[in-house]
């Protein structure tokens, strides 16, 4: 009995093959979120992103490796945020990495809804959501031991789990909402200074 290989993306070798990759991932994006996994055509992704449909083939086997694709870009565009979160933590005061974490937050707000929407159309949702919490919850206990020195393990962990529902509240905010960021920065300010 002989099992399948899984199709794969074809990795790009050269810069022009890398900006071709991050043109077709955008245009998925946009096209998912208008469309959901189910109506969204290879057709319409390549003309949205100027490809030409036989080369969007050669990266992309079928719509289910693009989607994987574009969750895994999505996961390596959050954890290079955390990174970029973790390499100032020590300095930060707590006003500031109240800030870098609404912000990093706000910013993938959209990925990550198109994201989450092609996880759930396709049946895998809940394991990748709790593979994925887990990742960024120990990213996100790293960050606040760097910051905030005196905690312990047990704290850290207890503070990453409020502050992740806080900064949760920023998926639901439309762009006039600022003010309801502005006061998730101000609540985990005070956690953080409390504790």
């Amino acid at each position: 009995m002989s099992t399948a290989s899984p199709v794969t993306p074809l990795a790009p070798k050269r810069r022009r093959g890398h900006l071709r990759v991050a043109a077709i991932l955008e245009a998925a994006e946009q096209v998912f979120a208008e469309k959901g996994f189910e109506g969204a055509t290879m057709t319409e992704i390549a003309a949205r992103s100027k490809t030409a449909i036989g080369s969007l083939y050669r990266f992309f086997p079928n719509k289910e490796v693009l989607a994987e694709a574009l969750a895994a870009d999505y996961v390596e565009k959050v954890l290079e945020s955390l990174g970029a979160i973790a390499e100032k933590a020590r300095g930060m005061s707590a006003r500031q990495l109240a800030e870098a974490l609404v912000d990093y937050r706000m910013r993938m707000k959209e990925h990550r809804r198109v994201v989450f929407l092609l996880l759930e159309a396709r049946g895998g949702l809940r394991e990748k959501r709790g593979g994925l919490g887990g990742l960024l919850r120990a990213h996100l206990i790293s960050i606040l031991r760097t910051a905030l020195p005196h905690l312990d393990q047990a704290g850290a962990e207890r503070m990453a789990r409020l502050t992740e529902h806080l900064v949760r509240l920023v998926n639901e905010l439309s762009p006039g909402e600022q003010a309801v960021a502005d006061d998730v920065i101000d609540l985990l300010e005070f956690y953080f200074t409390k504790r």
